[in-house]
């Protein structure tokens, strides 16, 4: 059965080893494991609430625990916060997301997961958070891209790799156009 590890302070560490036994069929996920395994990864981080699933996947797959990081305070989240303000062009609102500072140290080399990737305000909004607690990142793990968009090169402007399961060149006709994935 999986394990959720609930802090005080509001933020869930999901760790676990057969979560995939429960929720079968997603071994697309093991190409994470494929490209980072040697990397040296002590967490994934990835943004509440859609990014938790892939997330968790991708964490069972390199044996490591994932963190996440709220969207809204919690009245329990009394500890030193790490910040960042982050748009969503899809809801048009503005998010402060936040992770506690007792989950990310210097000692730690973050893969951020989510499971979009459009204009790249949540990826960047990590990325800011991660280097405020000093800890390394070692790329940006996509499940679905929007190559279209400019979330990609914003976040290699930063000198982090994206690498996505699938990418969305464009739409034709209201066609799908993929682009090459980089796993």
């Amino acid at each position: 059965m999986s394990t959720f590890h609930y802090r005080s302070y509001g933020t869930f560490c999901i760790y676990s080893k057969r979560l995939h036994n429960f929720h079968g069929g997603f071994t697309h996920y093991r190409n994470y494991r494929a490209k980072f395994s040697d990397s040296g990864i002590t967490k994934v981080v990835t943004i509440e609430a859609s990014g938790t699933v892939p997330a968790a996947y991708v964490a069972e797959e390199l044996d490591v625990p994932m963190i996440f990081a709220k969207k809204a305070k919690n009245v329990t989240m009394n500890d030193e916060l790490l910040t960042a303000e982050v748009y969503s062009f899809t809801k048009k609102i503005t998010s402060t997301v936040q992770i506690s500072r007792k989950f990310l140290s210097e000692n730690d080399k973050v893969l951020i997961i989510d499971d979009f990737l459009a204009n790249g305000q949540a990826a960047l909004g990590l990325i800011n958070i991660l280097k405020e607690a000093g800890a390394q990142i070692a790329g940006v793990g996509i499940v679905i891209e929007k190559s279209f968009q400019t979330g990609r090169a914003l976040v290699e402007e930063t000198g982090i790799p994206v690498v996505s399961l699938a990418r969305i060149a464009g739409f034709d006709q209201g066609q799908v156009i993929f682009a090459e994935a980089d796993l």
